[in-house]
């Protein structure tokens, strides 16, 4: 088994942490986290809490899993690769375009490889769709609906440190559309609006946002994003081709349904993101386990990470200004 260290004991850290330990080809060596409980969630999983520094130096250890702050994410992802160690890291690779683009070349030319963590990739739902897609089941893609809408809003405190919707939420949707489209996105416009929550306003950023991508052949993408959904976690795709529709719709709770007098009734749609993509974790940490054993090449690597980056910025930009964002060539799209 190939040794594995977790940066970061937060939220995701701890699903992270679990599926590595529960990889039959994977060993949890280490969890690092300076700030949180390093030590509980290395106890869970029969791993030693260490700092960083023990973790580059370790020949042992092949691949780094970073699950920390967002701030460190870059920092953390070129001093692993310098180290030698494989990385699966969380999205975005920065918050910052210019220091995401400073860092491709390096990360290009050092070695291992970097896994950005877009786990809707190995969603298997979405995955499938994305199969249909390139087999033509419904012809040439023409346009694309992506849905994606949180249960509540977060508290403002999270509001203030995550980067704003674009970065933060509807990033994931720009990769889904950057990986569905498949081809360059020429255009960004955004509209965005404080409907939620006043909290989220204040400290400066949106709760509800709409998106229009325009691809260089003119394929559209719509992605509608909102911090409170009223209903549920709503996450679905539609795409339309030339010959038909491909849709992957919402995952509820059960399958069970009960059909009586006032009407049929099913469960609920799954709770939040860590029960909707519990599987796509998994599979994503399985890949991760293909790249360190050099069976795989990233599916999402810093490229990805840097086209979605971009894309958050001009749809920050186009929903500040009003105006419509022209993307360059040279926009890693």
């Amino acid at each position: 088994m190939n040794a594995i260290a977790v940066i970061g004991a937060g939220r995701i850290g701890k699903i992270h942490a679990a599926n590595a330990a529960g990889n039959a080809r994977l060993s949890l060596k280490y969890v690092v986290d300076p700030y949180g409980d390093a030590a509980g969630l290395a106890r869970m999983h029969a791993a030693q809490s260490a700092d960083v520094e023990q973790v580059w130096a370790d020949p042992e250890v092949a691949g780094v899993v970073i699950a920390s702050s967002t701030d460190t994410h870059l920092d953390y992802t070129l001093a692993a690769t310098r180290a030698g160690k494989h990385v699966f890291c969380e999205k975005p690779l920065d918050q910052d375009v210019d220091r995401a683009l400073g860092a491709l070349k390096e990360l290009e030319e050092v070695g291992p490889k970097v896994l950005l963590g877009f786990n809707r990739r190995f969603d298997p739902n979405f995955s499938s769709l994305r199969a249909q897609l390139s087999q033509g089941a419904v012809g040439a893609l023409e346009t694309l609906h992506i849905i994606s809408h949180d249960p509540v809003p977060p508290p403002p405190a999270y509001i203030k440190t995550s980067g704003g919707i674009f970065k933060d939420m509807s990033i994931h949707d720009f990769d889904m559309a950057r990986w569905l489209l498949d081809e360059e996105i020429e255009s960004v416009f955004a509209s965005a609006s404080v409907l939620v929550d006043p909290e989220i306003g204040a400290a400066g950023d949106f709760d509800s946002a709409k998106i229009i991508l325009r691809t260089v052949t003119g394929k559209l993408c719509v992605i509608s994003n909102s911090r409170r959904s009223g209903y549920g976690y709503d996450q679905r795709i539609e795409a339309f081709g030339s010959r038909g529709l491909i849709r992957a719709d919402n995952v509820l709770e059960t399958t069970v349904e009960s059909w009586t007098e006032p009407g049929a009734k099913k469960a609920p749609f799954e709770n939040f993101f860590l029960d909707r993509y519990a599987d796509a974790y998994r599979i994503e940490m399985d890949h991760f386990a293909d790249m360190v054993e050099g069976k795989a090449t990233p599916l999402a690597d810093q490229h990805d990470g840097v086209g979605a980056l971009l894309l958050a910025q001009a749809a920050e930009q186009s929903a500040r200004t009003g105006s419509v964002v022209a993307l360059g060539a040279g926009s890693d799209q």
